[in-house]
């Protein structure tokens, strides 16, 4: 066994090739990554106010809103995409999502459109638990000093709770988006060429899939890393981080401190 390991040849010629000269059909793939991810999160955050909104409405939206998070968060995502995508259309007798669709005079395929779907419900879910417990974080006097200054529920939330919730809220909500950009992932099982299934094609033609893999790994960890970056700057522009109680780069992308770091 010892002896097989040993005789493996890593082909760096490859993996450095895979890594910094990839080919067309990988950008196209890192493109398709980075909108659904885009897409699926915008989405995903619209309906996990919605959520929240229903949840502290009438009683039946209470309850949809209940079973909605319950059963988005208490299932694998890789379920809800499969489901989305070949399920959907036996369950509802009709075509769902097609193969291709015309959407605003764009050619998209069915099962980009389904992958979104499913991302931004399983995504929905968890951003209403998010948004709500930014929302319960601000003080409740907040709320209703702004009623008693006359300006109604929804001004006040708007203007005067949210803005102060966002303090909360942004730091899970980048977290959230660095998962976002490795669910896509899951996306390759129902068609979507994104750059985990451009590796797939690849090393299914060149039997090479250890150097192939390796290549698109780093390339996920690119892309983690540069949104952590960017998330960074967000969360000192909004005033989430201070410069005593920040946390620092590499523990926030990497899970350790850096020797001298507190």
């Amino acid at each position: 066994m010892v002896r097989e390991l040993a005789s493996v040849q890593f082909d760096w010629t490859l993996f450095f090739h895979r890594l910094f000269d990839p080919t067309s059909q990988f950008w196209h793939g890192l493109i398709i990554t980075i909108s659904v991810a885009i897409v699926a999160q915008i989405v995903g955050v619209l309906i996990g106010g919605v959520t929240v909104a229903a949840s502290r409405s009438w009683r039946p939206l209470r309850a949809l809103a209940f079973l909605y998070v319950l059963v988005f968060r208490g299932t694998p995502l890789i379920v809800q995409v499969f489901f989305l995508y070949f399920g959907a259309n036996i369950f509802l007798g009709f075509t769902l999502f097609p193969r291709e669709l015309d959407l605003l005079g764009l050619q998209i395929q069915g099962a980009i459109l389904a992958g979104i779907t499913a991302l931004a419900l399983n995504e929905g879910a968890y951003m209403s638990e998010i948004i709500r417990a930014g929302i319960d974080a601000v003080d409740k006097g907040q709320m209703e000093s702004a009623l008693s200054i006359g300006l109604t529920r929804r001004r006040a939330m708007y203007h005067i709770v949210l803005p102060q919730a966002a303090r909360t809220i942004v730091p899970p909500l980048g977290n959230q988006f660095n998962g976002m950009i490795k669910a896509t992932s899951l996306l390759a099982f129902i068609g979507v060429t994104e750059i985990f299934q451009d590796a797939q094609i690849t090393y299914a033609a060149n039997f090479q899939p250890v150097e192939v893999l390796a290549a698109v790994a780093l390339w996920y960890l690119l892309l983690t890393i540069g949104w952590t970056l960017i998330q960074m700057q967000i969360e000192r522009k909004l005033g989430v981080a201070h410069t005593d109680t920040a946390v620092p780069f590499s523990r926030r992308a990497l899970g350790f401190r850096m020797r001298g770091e507190t």
